[in-house]
């Protein structure tokens, strides 16, 4: 096991080393990088929007209902909402549902094109198909959504505000309260940082499951599948390094 662990580890660095080389025409990669924003990062902004305003209700809910002590101030509502969604959510779990919409997306567009051979006519028509197929994707993702994670933040912030304006759990002014209560930017730049490695890690990984990707469609499934479950791993072990660093 440990042994066809390192042959992947030295495959993918391998694949690294010829995605990470200077483009043959610059003008096509960054016709491709807009192409790629658009499909890995701005169609993911209703997904997160959605999932983050529920979220964001949720925690609100939840820390109204467990700080029933008089002695505990109310506006810790807000603050409670406040530190789950940037500390953790907006960019660990945004990361672990990116993993598995753009993560398989990518897997199974490369592989398709790994199994139709059209990869294979790149290479032989002198084209470094890594670095045109999967460059684009890494800088774009990587670039883009931390943009996600502040997204999902103030969306979640907001879902909070909501359900508190619309249930009376608190008052709207305790909940703003706790928002600044001992608010450190600090924490912002932290998940943005954690945002762009997770966003590195979801298209270099999934790229290279697609890239070596072999036999018919349901090997390119496949391959998917084994992707998104190595990105969810690497997610969570990448976050807890993250963490340790950082904070």
């Amino acid at each position: 096991m440990l042994k066809s662990l390192l042959e992947v580890c030295g495959r993918y660095l391998i694949l690294m080393r010829k995605v990470f080389s200077r483009p043959d025409r610059m003008s096509v990669f960054w016709r491709q990088l807009l192409v790629e924003t658009e499909k890995l990062g701005m169609n993911s902004i209703a997904i997160v929007a959605i999932i983050s305003i529920f979220i964001g209700a949720v925690i609100a809910l939840q820390a109204s209902f467990n700080l029933e002590s008089p002695f505990i101030p109310k506006m810790y509502v807000g603050y409670m909402t406040r530190e789950t969604m940037v500390l953790e959510f907006s960019s660990t779990m945004v990361a672990l549902i990116l993993a598995g919409k753009i993560g398989s997306n990518i897997a199974s567009e490369i592989g398709s094109m790994r199994i139709t051979e059209q990869i294979d006519a790149m290479e032989i028509m002198g084209v470094n198909s890594a670095n045109y197929l999967i460059l684009p994707k890494i800088v774009a993702a990587t670039v883009f959504n931390p943009f996600l994670m502040l997204l999902s933040f103030i969306v979640g912030l907001f879902g909070g505000w909501l359900i508190v304006s619309l249930t009376g759990i608190i008052t709207v002014s305790q909940y703003f309260d706790g928002l600044q209560l001992e608010f450190k930017p600090h924490y912002i730049i932290y998940s943005m940082v954690k945002m762009a490695a997770f966003s590195f890690v979801i298209t270099s990984v999934s790229s290279f499951f697609g890239y070596h990707a072999y036999g018919g469609s349901l090997d390119v499934g496949r391959s998917s599948t084994r992707a998104i479950v190595a990105c969810c791993v690497i997610i969570l072990i990448t976050n807890l390094v993250l963490t340790q660093l950082l904070l």
